[in-house]
């Protein structure tokens, strides 16, 4: 029997990813501390940084699995956060926030343009006037030159795992099929396996969109902020205006 869930191993497989700079990306326009919601927190490992840098933040997932690491770190951690199991598109009951993030590409978990749509509308529901809404997203060119057609893999002493990267069907769409073999102490091995879906679309169509819902001052970069947009970032980062 399987005894692991993939939020279970998430943050082994996280742990060399920068998240001091989405902590410096969110410091360097989120210059107050005030109240943020973290979108799509998953294990919490944002949220808390968020927290210990002096921020009142609340965060919420779509996974309860997650939440339950999540609140296990946070527990440990005596901050005080408050954690929900809501999907974006449906957020409710948020309001007079001083930002809003949504990190670590969790926006290209949406199906479709109308999903973003929605998840704007509610976030800007949820800022107070003024406040600042912080995202990234994974880049056209990532979607069609990084993961097209891959296949990455990792063999570490307790988990190794096989990724594929597959087109999907919609535009600038992918498939991740990951397969993770966890060893077990008496040294045989649990096999778990793990599907998503990610989309992305350009930073004309998040523009475009986050302006319809009432934002203002949008900007898209790279590099954590660090660089103008260019066609060939990997990842692009925007920021937009409750108006």
């Amino acid at each position: 029997m399987n005894e692991y869930h993939f939020a279970s191993i998430y943050d082994v497989l996280m742990e060399d990813v920068p998240y001091e700079d989405w902590l410096t990306f969110a410091s360097t326009h989120l210059k107050h501390k005030g109240k943020i919601l973290d979108i799509g927190c998953g294990t919490a490992s944002i949220t808390l940084l968020l927290s210990e840098a002096g921020y009142e933040v609340s965060g919420v997932d779509i996974s309860q699995e997650m939440l339950t690491v999540a609140e296990e770190k946070v527990r440990l951690s005596n901050k005080n956060i408050s954690l929900y199991c809501q999907d974006m598109r449906k957020l409710e009951g948020f309001n007079d926030f001083d930002g809003v993030t949504i990190f670590c590409d969790g926006l290209n978990y949406l199906p479709d343009s109308e999903a973003v749509k929605q998840t704007f509308r509610n976030v800007f529901n949820a800022l107070k006037p003024g406040g600042i809404f912080l995202f990234d997203v994974h880049s056209p060119y990532k979607m069609t030159n990084i993961f097209n057609d891959q296949l990455y893999g990792e063999d570490r002493t307790d988990i190794s795992y096989l990724w594929f990267c597959n087109p999907g069907d919609k535009p600038l769409s992918v498939e991740h099929a990951l397969t993770f073999f966890i060893r077990r102490q008496d040294g045989t091995y649990d096999r778990l396996d793990e599907e998503h879906f990610q989309r992305t679309f350009s930073p004309e169509d998040y523009k475009e969109w986050l302006s319809d819902v009432g934002f203002i001052d949008i900007e898209v970069t790279s590099d954590f902020g660090r660089e103008k947009e260019n066609e060939i970032s990997d990842r692009y980062f925007l920021k937009a205006v409750k108006k």
